[in-house]
């Protein structure tokens, strides 16, 4: 008999939602996470300390109230590394409470160290100190995450040249930043650190930056940024990047150079599989470090599953929490229904972004007809009570049946309140259900009723021509 039924690698948000269903299902659960990285890379390096630091960013500058303040206005007037980190620490600390205390009432055992695999169904799992115990488990969840790519031409050194870990360590707020990479990583710092008056440089090789949005959503930041004096140097490549004694001074490949205090590099993230001897289990990972699975997340060995970022995309939180919960029925043989087709994606930028379902451009290239009703926040009361006369949300909608086909929101609170549109998407709505329905006044959830009226005039016209 096995040691537990169930052993997951890695307590982030896939692992540990594998690991609570799993116990859940009455299964022996263990889950194996080095000590100081309770909760993964989300908790500690990753999701939570970003959007903790934006947050912090947002009050401490005093940007959402500068439309109705005024452009100098700021609630302190020297911001510090300490400021940002504070309110950071204190959420990771209670994140990290809040997971242990979910394991310890469900009953999973919680293996100190790193994970290796010494055959397909036995695990060594050596302590800091070198101490190995092995565990055998029936079932495998393997869900140990990423870590920001480093290429091998660059000399990080934490603290002149550093990645997106590296920005959490930072002993003070950089008077100017390089960006290298305008993913969605990059622009989110890059966003954080203008607002706190650094000057930063975005340098991206293609031609254009977050090409999975919405191509308006995307000018509309992109206007935003540059006017928090972003600098956005597209179709360019990094030479190289040189150290010197007040920074680094980044070559691009076009010959132009850029001085900075500080270059962060966000050239994507890498699967941690380099430690596993996947081999052993007769596993592969491709070049990035990452597992191939199917659609249940089953590894080619039918006990071994893998989720989270480390099979790859869409690489989010929110999607490898489920993921981890589909393994672990899946693994516990009472299978559940495949994830939802239809997938919220939220940028944390400075404004942030938010949508669901497809763009206009992947509509037109489909053929498939559609009709855009928008709402601007500076039109809504709630926009001009909370300062937010940038903000927009957009719907498209099928002029066949007049259901949803698209959701982008742009401005304070899109995150929120884009999960309205995707329950009306989900329930197959329409939007005679937003122009008909009662809002809340004054509030941004209003932009639904507003754009729906957009799209219901155009729609109502069309007819009218057509007559």
């Amino acid at each position: 008999m096995a040691d537990f039924e169930v052993v997951v690698i890695g307590s982030g948000p896939g692992g540990q939602k594998a690991a609570i269903a799993a116990a859940k299902l009455e299964k022996r659960v263990a889950i194996v996470e080095r000590r100081n990285m309770i909760g993964g890379v989300c908790i500690n390096t990753g999701t939570i300390p970003s959007k903790t630091l934006r947050e912090a960013v947002l009050y401490l500058t005093g940007l959402n109230q500068r439309e109705m303040y005024g452009q100098s206005y700021r609630v302190k007037d020297e911001i510090t590394v300490g400021d940002l980190g504070i309110r950071t620490q204190h959420v990771i600390g209670r994140e990290i409470d809040v997971i242990r205390s979910q394991l310890a009432r469900n009953h999973v055992a919680v293996l100190t160290g790193s994970a290796r695999f010494v055959d397909a169904h036995t695990l060594d799992v050596v302590d800091e100190a070198g101490r190995g115990v092995k565990v055998t488990a029936d079932k495998i969840i393997v869900a140990t995450g990423t870590r920001p790519a480093r290429p091998a031409s660059v000399e990080f050194d934490e603290e002149t040249i550093i990645d997106s870990d590296g920005i959490l360590h930072l002993q003070t707020v950089p008077d100017s930043l390089v960006v290298v990479g305008a993913g969605v990583i990059g622009i989110e710092y890059a966003s954080m650190f203008a607002a706190l008056g650094t000057k930063v440089t975005v340098v991206e090789r293609r031609e254009r930056m977050l090409d999975f949005c919405d191509l308006e959503i995307v000018e509309a930041l992109k206007y935003h940024l540059r006017d928090l004096a972003v600098t956005f140097r597209f179709g360019e490549s990094v030479a190289a990047v040189e150290r010197r004694a007040r920074g680094a001074l980044t070559l691009l490949e076009s010959g132009k150079k850029i001085p900075a205090e500080t270059v962060m590099y966000s050239a994507g993230r890498h699967g941690m599989t380099d430690e596993l001897c996947l081999e052993v289990a007769g596993l592969t990972a491709d070049a990035r470090g990452r597992i191939p699975v199917d659609e249940h997340y089953r590894t080619v060995a039918p006990h071994i599953y893998a989720v989270g970022d480390v099979i790859g995309f869409p690489s989010l939180a929110a999607t490898s929490m489920e993921q981890g919960r589909i393994a672990a029925h899946h693994a516990c043989d009472e299978p559940l229904p495949g994830i939802h087709h239809l997938q919220p994606i939220g940028i944390y930028t400075i404004p942030e972004i938010s949508f669901i379902g497809r763009t206009e451009d992947e509509l037109t290239t489909s053929q498939v007809p559609f009709e855009v009703g928008v709402s601007r926040y500076r039109e809504l009361a709630r926009g001009q009570i909370i300062g937010d006369t940038y903000g927009m949300l957009k719907l498209l909608v099928s002029p066949e049946d007049r259901s949803l086909l698209g959701v982008h929101v742009f401005g304070t609170g899109a995150t929120e309140l884009l999960h309205i549109g995707q329950a009306v998407m989900g329930c197959g709505g329409t939007i005679d259900y937003l122009v008909d329905a009662v809002f809340n006044y004054p509030t941004l959830a209003e932009s639904y009723k507003v754009a729906a009226l957009d799209a219901m005039n155009k729609l109502r016209r069309v007819a009218r021509f057509e007559l």
